[in-house]
This record gives structure tokens, C-alpha cells and sequence, in this order.
């Protein structure tokens, strides 16, 4: 069983050749010529505003007209007509867009510390020791020399002077 479609409606552009017996050489659907004149007078005006002399202008706006025009029309058709195209173009630009500027701004120089004079090779450490440290003591010597205050009593907590020592 065969399904007909309605395609062979889409598929006939609304075209207009020209007048009767004095057609033009190339096909243009109606709102291409739509499309086209007003494109044509917005590119007057750019390149008149640019200051571009009216002969040239009038040349170059035609050629750039031709080529916005094709792009444009590239982009409708039956099923995307010119106005949901537009509406589409208006609301991207429109719509609210998630905030992209980056914490700390750009990357300076500004907070980097120059010193004057010249870094100097610093000799590697031993294995075994660490960058900054003093070598260990032993732990003898540390307190006989270390200790200032007078040793305590380990009963009475109190301190000891010599004669007590001796009792």
C-alpha cells in the first residue's frame, strides 16, 4: 500500500520570472525579492554612511546584496518561513546568557617581585638532612646544659636546695 504524501504542494516555489515574454534569467522565490530590496537598501545605507562614492556603491551594494540574499534564503523554507526564522534570530540574541567572566581577571604582572640582584646556586643538601634543620644533639647533653631551674622532687613536687639534697 502506498501512502501519498502532500510534498508535491511544498515542493512548487511561490517564483515570479518577470513580466510576460520578458522573463528574467534566473528564478526568485517572492520573498527572496522581499528579502532582497531591503537588504539592498541597508546596504545603501552602510556603504554611504562609509562614504563610498554613489556609482560604487550602487555596483557593490548590488553584488553584496545578491550574496545576503542567498544566504538568507538558503536558511527558509516551507517548513522555516521567514518570520519563525527571524523570531528565532531575535530570541538568541535576546536570551539571558550565563555570566562567563572569569573570577581575578586577566593574568598581569603586576603582584611579581624582581629583585636586583641575581639569584645564586644554592649547594645540594646531603641525603638524610633537610633544608633549614640543625643536625640533632643528643639528648644528654641537651638537658644538662638546656636546664636552668632547679631540679624537683619526684614525692613532693617542691624544690630542692643543696642541703635538703644531703638529708
Amino acid at each position: 500500500m502506498r501512502i501519498r504524501t502532500d510534498d508535491e504542494v511544498y515542493r512548487v516555489d511561490a517564483v515570479w520570472l518577470g513580466p510576460p515574454r520578458a522573463t528574467m534569467p534566473w528564478r526568485a522565490r517572492y520573498v527572496a525579492w522581499g528579502v532582497g530590496v531591503v537588504v539592498f537598501l541597508v546596504v545603501l545605507t552602510v556603504e554611504r554612511r562609509i562614504g563610498i562614492s554613489l556609482f560604487w556603491s550602487i555596483a557593490w551594494g548590488l553584488v553584496v546584496t545578491v550574496l545576503i540574499t542567498r544566504l538568507i534564503c538558503s536558511r527558509i523554507s516551507h517548513e522555516r518561513p521567514l518570520s519563525s526564522v527571524t523570531a528565532m534570530w531575535v530570541r538568541e540574541l535576546t536570551a539571558p546568557r550565563e555570566a562567563t567572566t572569569g573570577a581575578g581577571g586577566a593574568a598581569s604582572a603586576t603582584r611579581v617581585r624582581v629583585r636586583a640582584e641575581r639569584p645564586r646556586h644554592r649547594p645540594r643538601q646531603k641525603p638524610g638532612r633537610e633544608q633549614g634543620r640543625q643536625p640533632k644533639r643528643s639528648t644528654s647533653r641537651q638537658h644538662k646544659h638546656s636546664s636552668k631551674r632547679p631540679a624537683r622532687n619526684r614525692r613532693g613536687g617542691g624544690v630542692r636546695t643543696p642541703t635538703q639534697a644531703r638529708a
